[in-house]
């Protein structure tokens, strides 16, 4: 696997879909996780695992509780990075953009498609807070169902999505004598423009 000049595309989405497109057809173990990286108020950066959940031209989508230590650092510094690796392709992307909310009915059209169990835990756990112990979840989730009775749960306002609108991507690509291929697009205007790196 080589990455050049010769074969880089010139729109690092494409070259992102690529990639990407590449992980699951080699069934690359997990290729939609990614390190989610935010900064809260003190300036300390805080990093954690997340999974894409789609993009397209405007950016990368992933949902959340908005009540979330990520979401809070988020609403004071709507700027945000994330990483995927896939350690069997030797393969690395950084991506550095703004992050904003997704319209209500995109984050609930997504909810109704997660499994059952999914969308209960979503309602129920007040993420990122302190809790007592494991019985006050099992107990929240067996309250809160018995309530539900036969209707399906919906979305509460306070969990959804956010598109990640890049700024940066950066692609690299290892070699065995670790004289690795890294190259970096950044935007100018509406203009994508790459450059190549030292590893």
């Amino acid at each position: 696997m080589i990455l050049d000049e010769g074969n880089i595309k010139p729109d690092p989405f494409e070259q992102f879909h690529k990639w990407y497109r590449q992980a699951m057809r080699d069934n690359v173990q997990e290729p939609d996780v990614m390190a989610l990286a935010t900064v809260g108020i003190s300036g300390q950066p805080s990093c954690r695992m997340v999974l894409l959940k789609s993009y397209d031209d405007h950016g990368l989508t992933f949902f959340t509780n908005y009540k979330s230590e990520k979401a809070n650092h988020l609403k004071l510094n709507n700027k945000a990075a994330l990483t995927f690796y896939w350690k069997e392709q030797q393969r690395q992307v950084r991506i550095e953009g703004k992050v904003k909310k997704l319209p209500g009915r995109i984050s609930s059209e997504y909810f109704n498609t997660r499994p059952y169990d999914s969308r209960i835990n979503a309602c129920i756990s007040p993420q990122s807070r302190i809790i007592p112990d494991r019985i006050f979840l099992e107990e929240s989730r067996e309250t809160f169902i018995a309530g539900l009775g036969v209707k399906q749960p919906t979305r509460p306002e306070y969990w959804g999505g956010y598109l990640l609108v890049p700024d940066m991507f950066e692609f690299w690509q290892g070699r065995p004598s670790r004289l690795h291929d890294r190259f970096r697009f950044l935007k100018t205007g509406n203009i994508w423009k790459h450059i190549r790196l030292a590893p």
